[in-house]
């Protein structure tokens, strides 16, 4: 059984612990949630769910302050950059209260056979297992279109933001939903896989792990579930020889180093044409060395701890390793001493394809810079990787922007700016970065029966 525990990784203070939830409890919450997918609050009438989300959008406005500070005492994001997050939120939710119901409606389809359309009706429960680095955003990014569509969601949250899940669940209450449209659960992975077979349940939504998201997608597979999946990245910044440099160098250490590096999209592959590499790299490391290592409450700092213990010291191996097999450690590659868990901005370079490192995704604020002669070497090097999420490109030529992005396995190719993330627009990747799209109004159609209904012209 996982342990639920609020500890803040800038001291390593435990701040509360709390207790897993019942066997008992679990059942109740299935059956209130398959009770609730049976009712006219899922099956009936749209309005009653899109004034949810519209009270929800206002009371996470509301509660900012508070609900950013959570975040960051919980898992180490800059006070900032929490505010960020909570503002996006109170966005999706505000987005599907406005879209939702025309996303929602009858498609015609043209046909000889007679009058036919489509008909979107919500699927049943969903079970979301959901990681800690955007602690709300994550589970904002599932219920909003599910809420809004009539799937009730049950949902796991990472074991070491707690207090985030918790405060998550009581906001869509008070918001005016009733039990079981959302319900957040203490539980094991080995729960998880038995709420996934169990008949009342009919889909699966993960961000997470590589590994986290093969042994869900094998149980869903297994029970003939559907998925989404939003894995792991190792996205690529490609950086061409006619782009405004300072402007990439700018984006690039922000796109690097926000939330402590520890965000699936970040920019972690350099790919810098030769003959602006070196100063890129000057610019680069520059930008690295003048981070405010602190406190994420502070609001002077600029890189706060990593989320865990457990997470600085993965990544610490991973850096030593990389090194071991030849990279060269161009900048920082130290924990820091003390008691949080804070690691040094970091830069590798001359990574080789035989070193692990090449194909590994560093989930903290590590760079790895790689050179390359022109355009198809980019191409090539930002493909040649077992992931395919995000990737920006650099360039004072959109029209060359635009044909690098057209040849880039990812799911999102960002041109003159680090990648993002807007309520309107679809989120997901390619090959072990996942499948299924989340956001926009392909996140809504995921789990949805889309019915043909035919009136035979006959």
């Amino acid at each position: 059984m996982s342990t639920y525990q609020s500890v803040n990784p800038a001291t390593n203070e435990v701040i509360k612990t709390w207790p897993a939830h019942s066997d008992q409890y679990v059942e109740d919450a299935l059956a209130t949630a398959a009770q609730l997918y049976q009712s006219a609050w899922s099956k009936g009438d749209i309005q009653p769910r899109i004034q949810v989300l519209h009270k929800l959008a206002e009371l996470i406005d509301s509660r900012t302050e508070e609900l950013a500070k959570i975040a960051s005492l919980e898992m180490g994001k800059l006070l900032k950059q929490s505010r960020g997050e909570v503002q996006i939120c109170a966005r999706i939710a505000r987005y599907y209260a406005e879209h939702a119901e025309k996303f929602l409606q009858p498609v015609p389809y043209p046909t000889d056979l007679g009058e036919a359309w489509v008909e979107h009706h919500p699927l049943g429960v969903l079970v979301a297992v959901e990681p800690w680095n955007f602690p709300y955003y994550q589970l904002m990014r599932v219920l909003a279109p599910n809420l809004a569509a009539g799937n009730p969601v049950l949902a796991k949250h990472a074991a070491i933001v707690p207090h985030c899940a918790h405060i998550f669940e009581q906001l869509v209450l008070e918001a005016g939903a009733p039990k079981g449209a959302w319900t957040n659960l203490f539980i094991s992975s080995e729960k998880v896989a038995e709420l996934i077979a169990d008949d009342r349940v009919q889909g699966a939504a993960l961000t997470g792990s590589e590994r986290a998201g093969s042994a869900v997608a094998q149980q869903a597979g297994k029970y003939l579930k559907k998925t989404t999946l939003e894995l792991g990245g190792n996205d690529v910044f490609v950086v061409l020889d006619d782009c405004d440099l300072e402007k990439a160098v700018k984006q690039g250490v922000q796109a690097r180093l926000s939330n402590a590096g520890q965000v699936c999209t970040a920019a972690k592959r350099f790919i810098v044409q030769r003959s602006v590499a070196d100063r890129f790299l000057e610019k680069f490391t520059e930008a690295f060395k003048a981070v405010k290592i602190g406190d994420p409450l502070d609001e002077n700092s600029t890189l706060g701890p990593l989320s865990s213990a457990s997470a600085r010291d993965t990544l610490d191996k991973q850096v030593k390793e990389a090194i071991a097999k030849g990279a060269t450690l161009h900048y920082g590659g130290e924990a820091l001493p003390g008691p949080g868990c804070f690691y040094q901005p970091t830069i590798l370079t001359n990574i080789t394809r035989d070193n692990p490192a090449y194909f590994t995704e560093f989930f903290g604020p590590v760079a790895q810079v790689y050179v390359v002669e022109n355009d198809d070497d980019a191409v090539q090097l930002a493909n040649d990787s077992h992931y395919g999420l995000g990737g920006a490109v650099f360039t004072g030529d959109i029209a060359r922007g635009r044909r690098m992005a057209a040849r880039i396995e990812t799911g999102m190719v960002f041109i003159n700016s680090a990648s993002d993330t807007a309520a309107e627009l679809p989120f997901g990747g390619v090959k072990r970065s996942g499948y299924g799209r989340e956001l926009s109004d392909l996140g809504i159609k995921e789990f949805v029966n889309q019915k043909l209904v035919v009136v035979s012209g006959q």
